[in-house]
């Protein structure tokens, strides 16, 4: 029979720790959410002592989510325990995930302990964690520069003291597949009990190697893979969960293993976080990229055509990239598009529907047709209630200078009143951010502004995303219209709502 291989995602952990990556309360609610649709068996929420904001995020995960297991890491201290173990409280399913360096280089410059006292650390901690929480997992930092002997004892003593899953994490996206083949072999040879235990594998990328790495592992006997969506994290990043899963899923006869990923759920989670944390997909990303199961060749048109399986190795439909044909107009009706959303495997409330229905309608009247990436953009830009501070665009107007500038009004709603301002800038989106400002009275910087397109044609639909600062706090926007102005308007403000939730 086949075995089946726990994914473990670390999106919210480890993928929030790359530099642009940050991500707002409701927004890792939101993701969550999404995770749990996926089907991931673990969501590591975040680091519970790292501060009251990771803290406060653990928590709201944890009673959140019931259909997966929910993380904490913590250092082999009684304090980051402890701390977990509070924000974890209201979990279905929770688990202590206890970190700390084997390497040399490790114990030597980082920890300065010797081989001994990390072993009666790793004893201790494990012991005292699992008095709190019976689901422990235990991570050997920077494996696999420890040398094997000492890995085995530091995993035996995890083991032995309790621990329920045992991590071997490519700390630095240092090790080749080959490697990491011979050390998941090793341990699952030599541990005793290892068959009482999940072997879990946590592979970066700073070689190109995260994924390949963690397709060795399963080879090797691996039963969890850490990952996450689009292989955000740490400087290069971490294996990506949709190449592995559908690696595993494609080659099952190669592998022989199976996920509880559903699939036609992944690009969908793709599209969410990309959009959560402003940062675009690749067009070659494997999986999810807008070049994934695009064909310019000649010949390998002609393949495809004839036969999909010539260039095709999985579909889009797998991956859930939604159709492109025309499915709605202007004279369509909520039930039609309720029901073209139900096909599209969405769930909203009745308020949701209903604002997501004035949406498309206000689309219809600015494109003659609408497709289904146009609904797919609508839902992944769909706002949420943010409170009686946020600022609402109601108008906007803008037009050129005797002086080759331009100028910009805007008028915003804020608690049912509305103000307007005027300002100059190098270009109309320039001249719209310095009224906006001028309305919220605050001196806030634009770090970053892009602007591409997210369906097809001359009245395709414009993302705007841009990246703000104020003081120490920075947000990301998001705004989507058939007009790129509108739509950085509505990105900007959708960063300043989050800044304002945030005083």
């Amino acid at each position: 029979m086949s075995r089946k291989i726990k994914i473990f995602d670390t999106t919210l952990r480890d993928g929030e720790q790359s530099p642009g990556c940050s991500m707002h309360l409701s927004e890792k609610l939101e993701l969550a959410l999404q995770l749990e649709r996926l089907g991931v068996d673990v969501i590591e929420a975040g680091f519970a002592i790292a501060s009251p904001g990771d803290f406060k995020s653990v928590k709201a995960v944890a009673e959140t989510i019931k259909d997966c297991q929910i993380a904490s890491l913590c250092r082999a201290l009684p304090r980051d325990i402890d701390a977990s173990y509070e924000a974890l409280r209201g979990a279905a399913a929770p688990r202590l995930h206890i970190f700390l360096a084997t390497s040399p280089i490790h114990l030597k410059y980082k920890l300065r302990m010797t081989q001994d006292e990390v072993l009666e650390r790793i004893a201790d901690m494990v012991k005292y964690a699992k008095k709190l929480i019976s689901n422990v997992e235990f991570s050997a930092e920077d494996a696999s520069r420890t040398p094997l002997p000492y890995l085995l004892k530091a995993i035996q003593t995890a083991i032995d003291n309790g621990a329920d899953t045992v991590n071997i994490p490519d700390t630095v996206g240092y090790s080749t597949p080959q490697e990491m083949f011979e050390i998941i072999s090793y341990l699952k040879n030599n541990l005793i009990g290892v068959e009482k235990v999940d072997i879990s594998c946590h592979n970066h990328n700073d070689l190109g190697c995260g994924v390949a790495n963690s397709l060795a592992c399963v080879l090797a006997g691996a039963t969890q893979v850490e990952c996450t969506i689009n292989g955000i994290g740490e400087r290069a990043g971490n294996a990506s969960l949709e190449e592995v899963v559908m690696a595993l899923n494609t080659r099952k006869d190669f592998y022989g293993v199976y996920t509880n990923i559903n699939t036609k759920q992944i690009y969908r989670t793709s599209r969410m976080l990309s959009n959560i944390i402003g940062v675009q997909i690749p067009p070659t990303k494997p999986i999810v990229g807008a070049n994934a199961f695009a064909h310019e060749s000649g010949i390998h048109q002609h393949g495809v055509l004839a036969e999909k399986t010539t260039y095709e190795i999985l579909s889009p439909e797998d991956v859930g990239v939604p159709e492109n044909k025309i499915v709605l107009g202007k004279h369509s009706g909520k039930h039609a598009f309720a029901e073209h959303l139900k096909e599209m495997s969405y769930e909203l409330s009745e308020n949701e529907l209903l604002d997501m229905f004035d949406k498309f309608k206000a689309l219809c009247d600015k494109k003659k047709y609408v497709s289904r990436k146009d609904i797919e953009a609508l839902l992944a830009h769909k706002e949420k209630v943010a409170g009686d501070g946020e600022y609402a665009l109601n108008n906007f107007g803008v037009s050129r200078t005797t002086k080759g500038r331009s100028a910009a009004t805007v008028e915003l709603v804020h608690k049912e009143l509305v103000h307007f301002a005027t300002d100059e800038g190098d270009g109309p989106v320039d001249a719209s951010f310095k009224a906006i400002n001028k309305i919220i009275a605050k001196e806030i910087s634009l770090t970053d502004f892009s602007v591409s397109s997210v369906t097809e044609g001359k009245d395709a639909l414009g993302e705007a995303i841009v990246k703000i600062k104020y003081g120490e706090n920075t947000a990301t926007g998001r705004g989507i219209s058939t007009d790129i102005i509108e739509s950085s308007l509505l990105a900007y403000i959708n960063a300043v709502n989050k800044l304002v939730m945030e005083e």
